[in-house]
C-alpha cells in the first residue's frame, strides 16, 4: 500500500452531496480531495444537444449505470430466505461515476411534509399507538420542517427549481401546493409549460375537488444563473431526462450547478475510477485517519486526512460503515444496533387511459414535467377509515414517449403481430398516465447487512438486503391507485390499464431508484447511527450524507431532501465542528 501526503478532507463520493460540500469546504480554506468510484462525466461532451440521444445505448443497455461487476448487492424477502446476487440492477438503478444519479434522475425535486419530519409522535397524536403497523420501526426526525426549510431553499436556488410556491410565510398560494410546509419565498424560476395530458388531469382533478399544481422541476423553465455563477438554459422538452444526461445545461445536476466551480478551485482534487473500500480508524476506533482506496490497476492506496465524509449513493454508505467497523450492526432478531437499520423503499403505480381523438404529443416530455396533486399524501387526509398510514402524491407527468419502451397498449391487445403494430401506433400518441409515488414505513425486518457468502472482486462481503413490500403499504397504494382510476376516468378515458402493486417485493422491473435508511440520524444513539448534524455517534470525524440518513421514506422523490441535509451539515462542520473538533451533540 501507498501512502499519500494528507489532506484536511477526503470525500468518498462526487454526486450532488460530495460536490456541494466539497465546494463549501474548499471555500472555507480548507484542502478537499474527492474520491469517485466511476468515470469523470461531463454532460455537454457525453451527451451533446447535436447528436441523437441514443435509448438503446443509455435506456435498455444501461451504458451510464453501475455494473454488477463493480460491485452488487444479495437480496431476499424475508430471514427465512436465502440471499442471491443482483446479476442486472432492475428495480433500481444507481449512477456511476461523477455526479452520481444526479446525472440520470428526472428532476422531480420535493420538500418533506412538516408531518414527515415527526412521522411518528405525529401518528400517534393523532391516532394513537395501536393504528401503527406490526413490528414498525417509525421514527421522528432529530430536526424540524421549520429547522430545514433555509436549507431547503438553498438547494432549490443553487438548482433554479422550477415551480409555483403554495405557502409563503403562512399565506396560501394560488396555483400551489396547498398542502406545502412554509416557504420564505417563492421558487427561483417559473413552471415549466404544461403539455396536453397534464392539463387534462389538472382539469379533471380540479373538478374532483382536488387541489392540481405544477411538479417542482429541475427542468429549466427558462435561463436561469445560480447562487455560484453557474448558467443554466430553458428545457427543449426533448423527452430525455431519466437514464440520460442533460448536454444542453437544462437539467439541474452536479455538472451544471456545482463542478464547474468546485474543480476550478485551487483547493481541490478529484480522483476518479478508485474505489474506497475501508475507512481508516485509529486503534482505539475513535476516530478517522484517512481512507484505503484501490485504483483502476489494482494498487492500494492510503488517503490520511481530518475529516472523512461519506457521500456515496446510501446503500453503499451503510456497507462502507460496516466494513469499517464504524458502528454496531443491526440485529433484526434482537432489534438491536444501528447500522443497517431502517431501510425503505418507495411504493410506485400508474393508471394508463387511453383516449379516442385527443392527441397528446407526448414527444414533447421531461423528467419532470406534469401536475400533481397532493391530497392524498403524507398525513394530508383522515386515515383513521383506511387502516394504513402515509400517502402518496397523484402524478399527471408527461415524461417523454421513446420509441423504444413507450408502448402502451390498451387490455386485450395481442402482443405480437399486425394487430399490435396496428393498435401500437393508434395508442402510440392518445395515451395518458396517471402516476402514484407513495411512502414506505420502516419496519424491523427491513433492513441491511454485509452478506455471508457473497464477495466481490476485493475478497469483501456483498452488501445484503433484506425487503418485502408490508400489508400497510399494499393498503395505502391500492387506496390511492383507485383514486388514479377516479382521475383517469374523469379525464376521458375510453379504457385503462391498471397497475396496482402487488406483494412480495421483486428487484426486476423498474420502481425507483428511492433507497433509504442503513445510516439514520437521530438524536438517541441506540437507534440512529449519526447525530443531527449527519455526525457519527462513533467516530466524531466521519459525517454521512444522502437518503441512507432518511428513518422511514416519505411520499416524495428524495432529492430535495437530500440536498437541503447536505447543506445543513456542511454549515455545522464548518461553523461549529471546524472551530471546535469534536462531538457536536452529547451522546
Amino acid at each position: 500500500m501507498r501512502r499519500l501526503p494528507a489532506k484536511d478532507v477526503v470525500v468518498i463520493g462526487l454526486g450532488w452531496t460530495g460536490s456541494i460540500m466539497a465546494l463549501e469546504l474548499c471555500r472555507a480554506g480548507l484542502d478537499v480531495v474527492a474520491i469517485e468510484r466511476g468515470p469523470w462525466r461531463d454532460t455537454p461532451t457525453d451527451f451533446p444537444p447535436n447528436v441523437a440521444p441514443d435509448e438503446l445505448r443509455n435506456s435498455i443497455r444501461q451504458d451510464i449505470f453501475l455494473r454488477p461487476a463493480q460491485e452488487t448487492l444479495t437480496f431476499r424477502n424475508s430471514l427465512e430466505q436465502t440471499a442471491l446476487p443482483i446479476r442486472r440492477f432492475g428495480s433500481f438503478l444507481l449512477g456511476n461515476g461523477v455526479g452520481g444519479s444526479g446525472v440520470h434522475w428526472n428532476g422531480q425535486t420535493w420538500r418533506f411534509l412538516p408531518t414527515d419530519f415527526r412521522a411518528r409522535s405525529h401518528l400517534i397524536e393523532r391516532y394513537g399507538e395501536g393504528f401503527l403497523p406490526p413490528d414498525n420501526t417509525i421514527q421522528d426526525w432529530p430536526m424540524s420542517y421549520e429547522e430545514m426549510e433555509p436549507y431547503y431553499d438553498r438547494f432549490e436556488y443553487v438548482c433554479g427549481i422550477s415551480g409555483k410556491a403554495g405557502n409563503l410565510k403562512g399565506e396560501r398560494q394560488e396555483g400551489g401546493n396547498p398542502f406545502e410546509g412554509a416557504r420564505q419565498r417563492d421558487y427561483p424560476t417559473p413552471p415549466m409549460r404544461q403539455g396536453q395530458a397534464p392539463g387534462m388531469f389538472a382539469k379533471a382533478a380540479a373538478e374532483l375537488g382536488f387541489h392540481p399544481f405544477p411538479c417542482p422541476s429541475a427542468n429549466m423553465s427558462q435561463a436561469y444563473t445560480n447562487p455560484y455563477g453557474m448558467r443554466l438554459a430553458p428545457c427543449t422538452y426533448c423527452g430525455f431526462c431519466e437514464r440520460f444526461g442533460c448536454g444542453n445545461y437544462s437539467k439541474s445536476s452536479p455538472q451544471s450547478c456545482v463542478l464547474p466551480a468546485l474543480i476550478r478551485h485551487p483547493g481541490f482534487e478529484g480522483r476518479t475510477d478508485c474505489q474506497v473500500t475501508k475507512i481508516n480508524l485509529t486503534p482505539d476506533r475513535k476516530r478517522a485517519t484517512g481512507v484505503t482506496y484501490v485504483d483502476l490497476q489494482g494498487q492500494e492506496w492510503e488517503q490520511p486526512a481530518e475529516l472523512v465524509l461519506v457521500c456515496a449513493y446510501g446503500l453503499f454508505n451503510t456497507r462502507l460503515l460496516l466494513l469499517s467497523g464504524i458502528g454496531q450492526p443491526y440485529d433484526p432478531v434482537r432489534n438491536e444496533g444501528v447500522v443497517g437499520r431502517n431501510y425503505a423503499y418507495q411504493i410506485t403505480t400508474g393508471v394508463n387511459g387511453f383516449f379516442d381523438n385527443v392527441e397528446m404529443n407526448l414527444w414533447a416530455g421531461a423528467g419532470a414535467h406534469g401536475m400533481i396533486i397532493d391530497d392524498f399524501n403524507g398525513d394530508n387526509f383522515d386515515h383513521a377509515p383506511h387502516g394504513f398510514v402515509g400517502g402518496a402524491y397523484l402524478a399527471g407527468y408527461a415524461t417523454n414517449a421513446r420509441p423504444i419502451t413507450a408502448r402502451p397498449t390498451p387490455p386485450g391487445t395481442p402482443r405480437w403481430g399486425a394487430q399490435w403494430k396496428k393498435v401500437t401506433a393508434e395508442s402510440y400518441n392518445r395515451t395518458a398516465n396517471v402516476g402514484t409515488h407513495g411512502s414506505v414505513m420502516s419496519y424491523r425486518g427491513s433492513y441491511l447487512d454485509l452478506d455471508p457468502t457473497y464477495k466481490d472482486q476485493f475478497g469483501l462481503p456483498l452488501m445484503r438486503l433484506t425487503f418485502d413490500f408490508h400489508e400497510n403499504e399494499l393498503k395505502m397504494s391500492r387506496y390511492c391507485t383507485d383514486r388514479a382510476v377516479e382521475i383517469a376516468r374523469a379525464m376521458g378515458a375510453k379504457s385503462m390499464q391498471v397497475g396496482y402493486r402487488q406483494g412480495p417485493y421483486s428487484v426486476v422491473p423498474y420502481q425507483t431508484t428511492h433507497n433509504t435508511g442503513g445510516t439514520v440520524m437521530g438524536n438517541d444513539p441506540k437507534t440512529s447511527v449519526v447525530n443531527r448534524y449527519t455526525q457519527s455517534w462513533d467516530v466524531p470525524n466521519v459525517f454521512v450524507s444522502g437518503a441512507s440518513l432518511f428513518p422511514q421514506n416519505a411520499g416524495y422523490n428524495p432529492t430535495g431532501t437530500v440536498g437541503a441535509l447536505a447543506y445543513w451539515a456542511v454549515e455545522a462542520i464548518r461553523d461549529r465542528y471546524l472551530k471546535n473538533p469534536g462531538r457536536l451533540v452529547d451522546a
